[in-house]
């Protein structure tokens, strides 16, 4: 996602620093006909804050699927271990396609985000949700059933990811050697019998509660400093 020639026009007041492929093709699910999933935060110019309408906090797109966020709100998102704004800074190194020098500190403190209850509370939520789709849908009306095998593969990622995170420190993103077809699988009969998800989310509740590698609170300091050399880099003097 290269912003300089022919920027999109919403972000001309604004330069990306960090932007990726998520989604399907960041954790392994791809397959041909796959959408491609882009996410990236962008620095508004520092003068913009100062008058009486404040920039846009995101931009998003569909055809192609993009998401930017301000840099500001990406880490008022990643303080809370938000899933999807939170996997940018973990991705596989060749799925990025703009680092800039900003972006590359981001990435160096991305622990800091990080906390126990944010993750507990953030990916067995968002698993909640998912499961909550599955249960929500009729049964009889086999039309749902890909839309329902996607919201049971998503609810045991995120359990797998959330538990991972908790107990190592560290997100992994992209399921490796067996793991995608497992969880494929696993989505597979969880669509056809949601109350079979109702064990997976009990176990991971279970495993959060335990002692992790995760402190109580996030350390604010690293990204308050980092915003502020976002801001500092990205102001332009008033004209004498």
């Amino acid at each position: 996602m290269d912003p300089d020639p022919d920027p999109d026009p919403a972000l001309t007041r604004g330069t990306v620093l960090l932007s990726g492929v998520v989604g399907s093709t960041a954790y392994g699910f791809a397959h041909a006909g796959s959408d491609i999933d882009r996410l990236g935060l962008f620095a508004a110019p520092t003068e913009d804050f100062h008058g009486l309408h404040r920039p846009a906090e995101s931009h998003v797109t569909t055809g192609p699927d993009v998401t930017l966020h301000e840099a500001a709100k990406w880490c008022r998102l990643a303080l809370t271990c938000n899933p999807t704004a939170s996997e940018l800074v973990w991705l596989p190194g060749e799925l990025y396609e703009t680092r800039s020098p900003l972006g590359e500190e981001l990435i160096a403190i991305r622990a800091s985000f990080l906390s126990a209850k944010a993750v507990r509370n953030s990916y067995l939520g968002y698993a909640d949700q998912q499961f909550r789709k599955l249960r929500a849908r009729d049964p009889a009306d086999p039309a749902t059933h890909r839309r329902a095998a996607k919201y049971a593969r998503h609810l045991v990622r995120l359990t797998e990811q959330g538990i991972r995170l908790h107990e190592t420190g560290e997100n992994v993103v992209r399921l490796v050697g067996s793991a995608p077809e497992r969880v494929r699988e696993l989505g597979e009969r969880i669509a056809d019998h949601p109350a079979a998800a109702e064990a997976l989310l009990a176990a991971a509740a279970e495993r959060f509660a335990r002692p992790g590698a995760l402190p109580a609170a996030p350390d604010p300091r690293p990204a308050e400093a980092w915003l502020r050399r976002v801001r500092a880099a990205h102001f332009t003097p008033p004209a004498p």
